[in-house]
């Protein structure tokens, strides 16, 4: 017997569209994504924009996501930089599809500190035959100078049949 869920994608797209536009959604919104995923929640993201194809996140600088050097801690980045990828890729994906991170490459471009804000835009590629594509996401600060790019390649393809 087949099982029916929706995909992650639907999923997603139907939380923001309920919550973003109410008072305090888009906060409630990222922590609804938080309890989804929770090792991605653990920056504390607050997703500020997103739309098939695109998303912002945003993540405030605080003592738990710190170095030794006081700054941002590179791991916090690469999980805000692969929220952004993900975000922007599943939210554009139709329902037949999914995906999953295969490997991610980061560049470290400055200390990171203060408010930070991953960003990724990508064009949905065929996702009716499986492949690999990359997704890039840039994370910037408060003064908009780049920290951080990360390329993200997603393993894309039909959603296999449950029975």
């Amino acid at each position: 017997m087949a099982t029916s869920r929706p995909s992650p994608g639907d999923t997603i797209r139907a939380y923001w569209r309920r919550l973003a536009p109410l008072p305090g959604g888009k906060a409630l919104f990222s922590r609804a994504l938080g309890l989804m995923a929770p090792y991605s929640g653990s920056v504390r993201p607050l997703v500020v924009a997103l739309e098939p194809g695109y998303a912002r996140v945003r993540m405030a600088d605080r003592r738990a996501v710190r170095n030794h050097l006081d700054s941002v801690h590179a791991v916090a980045l690469v999980n805000l930089a692969e929220l952004a990828s993900g975000l922007a890729m599943l939210a554009s994906l139709p329902p037949t599809a999914r995906g999953i991170p295969v490997r991610i490459a980061i560049d470290y471009l400055k200390k990171a500190r203060g408010t930070l804000e991953a960003e990724c835009r990508c064009v949905l590629p065929d996702v009716s035959v499986d492949g690999e594509h990359e997704f890039t996401a840039s994370v910037r600060d408060a003064a908009g100078d780049e920290v951080a790019r990360a390329v993200v390649r997603w393993r894309l393809g039909p959603m296999e049949r449950r029975s």
